[in-house]
């Protein structure tokens, strides 16, 4: 018996639904025929025949009455990180964070979606940060259980030679009736080896052998696993970047050819689209061919790959760009710069958002039912933010601000002043987001604080274990804020996750974020911040182009070109001290008026209801 079907559920063999022309076949009046062990139900012989002509293209779509909602999914999401619960180490950053959002919209706007990922039991990592300033890191050790439920499938994939078994749990998503089912896979099962069962454990852990494995665990398996579920509705499969980009692989083999003339590649290409998330060339996965060879063992043949994923190597991103009917950057600029990346590819851009309920605090979700009501619903009814009375935001400001300001005291004994500007800074510790370049002169600094009016910085952010880039900033940052002590005191908040985000885009007065140009894709953390009213001062980059007014939603940060460090530099501490500082200080109705606009503005459009709308239009139905 063929592998892909050893794991159908138990009730295949009661089909009620005839595969081939969808027609209602009940047992007792229609035409049976036993496959490999399970009765299907044929309304006609036409029917029966053509499904004989091509069993494995046809029995996708065998449907259990039971299975009838999984029926109806018609978007599969497949995801290397999705950020579910704080305490599901499933996410290591933005990516993760952009997919549990996407999900949640998808849920509050009944889009037929099932997301796919896996269940990472060791995660990312947790972060500590020693008293010198260096970075940390220690598993996560999580077991699994409720919200979780084990599902009773496992599937099989081969990786090495071995067979390896797939199991998987469902996190149902949504605050809504309609729930999204997160299926995560995880192969910490019995019958794997110890190496096998350890393939689901670290998220961007170990060597690239294991990265291969582990996207061939999410790729071939999760398309499996779907198909045991009884998802047999699914017209479009979606790849979050190129981790998933091995299930184009599965979905030619399940058409059934033994060679290229039967695999139907537009029809493939038809049902996958394909997002991109970065321009850093290390994010674009790239195997040499003898371990995809021996790993993977792709069913298709390497020439047929060699044409799809590259010559030299296999670029996961290519495949992926090869074979779906839509690809897209997360920003018009990003666009912009993938194409550049991969000429002669039609490459379109969905800007990011984020979850409108998620990010918004509390205070500000009560400021927002009094005078928006239908917010929640229709994220772009926040423009009628610029009604809400001054006094109001302040008040739902200062809230978020007191929570922020006991949560640093109590995980670092830092008391922060409610007079100085707060200015919060928190994204993945690498180079080209320059954490630190609000700090490249101390002196010039402390001095602003001194003359501009008092200012604070609150840090936080994990580098890759890898990364030893990344953890030397985190370094240098901590031991420039010992060197300016209280002139300009400064926290750095380890072990950074969703619930310290929520408290620092809300609780903060000013958003810096400061990337290399052209680096960053989109960012989301300004759009988190602007939610609650945080305007951003930001380098031009990503999202930032789009949602920039100078002095309406917040202020830039050099010019939208290749960027100068030191120009940079200078542009932010210049602004910091005639600009930002004065107005928080001596212009209240003017420092109100960019938080009123930050809201009505920015968060009215770049939210995940808006983003999710384009996904359907553009890409899933266009």
């Amino acid at each position: 018996m063929d592998k892909l079907f050893q794991a159908r559920e138990v009730g295949m063999n009661d089909i009620q639904k005839d595969p081939v022309c969808g027609m209602v076949a009940l047992p007792e009046t229609s035409l049976p025929f036993t496959f490999e062990g399970q009765t299907i139900y044929f309304c006609s012989e036409y029917c029966r025949d053509k499904f004989q002509e091509h069993p494995r293209r046809y029995l996708a779509t065998a449907v259990p009455a039971e299975d009838d909602a999984k029926e109806s999914r018609r978007i599969a999401y497949f995801t290397m990180e999705v950020a579910l619960d704080r305490n599901i180490p499933t996410y290591s950053g933005g990516l993760g964070v952009l997919a549990g959002d996407m999900l949640r919209a998808c849920a509050d706007l009944s889009v037929p979606v099932v997301g796919l990922s896996i269940l990472w039991r060791k995660g990312y990592f947790e972060q500590t940060i020693d008293s010198q300033g260096w970075q940390h890191e220690r598993p996560v050790h999580f077991e699994p259980g409720p919200p979780l439920r084990s599902l009773p499938v496992h599937v099989e994939v081969s990786i090495e030679g071995r067979t390896v078994h797939v199991g998987a749990w469902q996190y149902d998503l949504g605050d809504t009736d309609f729930k999204i089912p997160v299926i995560l896979l995880d192969t910490d099962l019995e019958e794997n080896s110890g190496y096998d069962r350890s393939l689901t454990d670290y998220l961007y852990g170990g060597d690239r052998n294991y990265r291969l494995a582990q996207e061939t665990v999410l790729g071939i398996g999760g398309v499996r696993m779907l198909r045991a579920l009884g998802y047999c509705g699914i017209q479009r499969f979606h790849m979050n970047e190129g981790h998933a980009s091995l299930l184009v692989l599965e979905l030619m083999n399940w058409q059934g050819g033994s060679s290229p003339v039967d695999w139907d590649f537009e029809d493939v290409r038809q049902r996958c689209i394909f997002t991109t998330h970065t321009p850093v060339p290390a994010g674009h996965d790239q195997f040499d061919w003898p371990s995809v060879e021996r790993i993977a063992a792709p069913a298709v043949s390497l020439d047929v790959l060699r044409m799809l994923g590259g010559q030299e190597r296999l670029n996961m991103t290519l495949l992926g760009l090869n074979l779906s009917r839509y690809v897209n950057g997360v920003a018009q600029r990003h666009e912009e710069v993938s194409r550049e990346m991969f000429p002669g590819y039609p490459i379109h851009h969905i800007t990011n958002g984020v979850h409108s309920a998620t990010w918004t605090c509390e205070s500000f979700q009560r400021l927002y039912d009094e005078y928006i009501p239908d917010w929640r619903k229709d994220p772009a009814m926040l423009r009628k933010a610029l009604s809400i009375p001054n006094e109001k935001i302040s008040a739902a400001h200062e809230d978020a601000r007191n929570r922020l300001f006991a949560f640093v005291k109590e995980k670092t004994g830092r008391t922060l002043s409610g007079d100085a500007l707060t200015i919060g800074f928190a994204r993945r510790a690498t180079a080209y987001k320059r954490a630190g370049l609000v700090l490249t002169d101390p002196a010039r600094l402390v001095q602003i604080a001194k003359t501009a009016g008092p200012l604070q910085l609150v840090f936080a952010g994990k580098a890759h274990p890898q990364d030893e880039d990344g953890k030397r900033e985190i370094e240098r940052i901590i031991a420039v804020g010992r060197e300016i002590g209280e002139d300009v005191p400064l926290v750095y908040l380890e072990n950074y996750d969703l619930e310290i985000a929520k408290l620092l885009v809300s609780g903060v007065d000013l958003w810096l974020n400061t990337p290399q140009r052209p680096m960053e894709a989109s960012g989301t953390s300004g759009m988190k911040a602007a939610h609650n009213g945080v305007p951003s001062f930001s380098t031009l980059d990503g999202w930032w182009i789009e949602g920039h007014i100078e002095g309406v939603t917040g202020w830039s940060i050099g010019s939208s070109a290749a960027e100068v460090p030191e120009g940079d530099a200078e542009d932010l501490l210049h602004k910091l001290e005639e600009v930002i500082l004065p107005a928080f200080n001596h212009n209240r109705e003017q420092w109100m008026n960019v938080m009123r606009h930050t809201i009505a503005l920015n968060a009215s459009y770049f939210n995940t209801h808006r983003m999710v709308q384009q996904y359907v239009t553009n890409a899933y139905i266009g």
